[in-house]
């Protein structure tokens, strides 16, 4: 009588015959890092960013600006301020920011296109429903409006 031969072979197990290790390919679920949320400054700089380099229209910022940040939002907007155009995509270059109360941030953020460095500032402000909210932007260090009277 022949003897049979397991196709796993002559151990019963489908590991190489050179590996030593007992663990299989494959074993367990892929494990994914937990996500950690991202802090109010940095979401704010990422949303501001997608309105003011055209990802984003404006009115899909409306519900996280408030005072006169929807305005100084709408003057950056319609001036082009970022837009890259067919040039280089706006990319965040580093976020600071400044803790003058407690549910208040001062923002500061640089932001490149191509080789030019824009500054970016920006404030929010922890409303009572405990929803983050813009208040006041600027960018390049000019305030969003003319206060000088010229014509635009």
């Amino acid at each position: 009588m022949q003897k049979v031969m397991n196709s796993r072979g002559p151990r019963g197990n489908t590991r190489p015959p050179t590996r030593r290790d007992t663990r299989r390919p494959g074993a367990g679920p892929r494990r994914v890092p937990p996500q950690v949320p991202l802090h109010p400054t940095e979401l704010f700089t990422q949303r501001l960013l997608l309105v003011l380099s055209g990802d984003r229209p404006l009115h899909w910022f409306a519900r996280h600006a408030a005072h006169q940040a929807f305005d100084d939002l709408l003057w950056l907007v319609e001036r082009r301020a970022l837009l890259p155009g067919a040039g280089p995509r706006p990319t965040v270059h580093g976020i600071g920011h400044f803790e003058p109360a407690p549910g208040s941030y001062e923002v500061f953020a640089r932001i490149a296109v191509g080789p030019r460095l824009h500054a970016l500032a920006f404030r929010l402000a922890l409303g009572e429903d405990q929803r983050w909210r813009c208040t006041a932007v600027e960018l390049g260090g000019r305030p969003p409006r003319d206060t000088a009277g010229s014509s635009g």
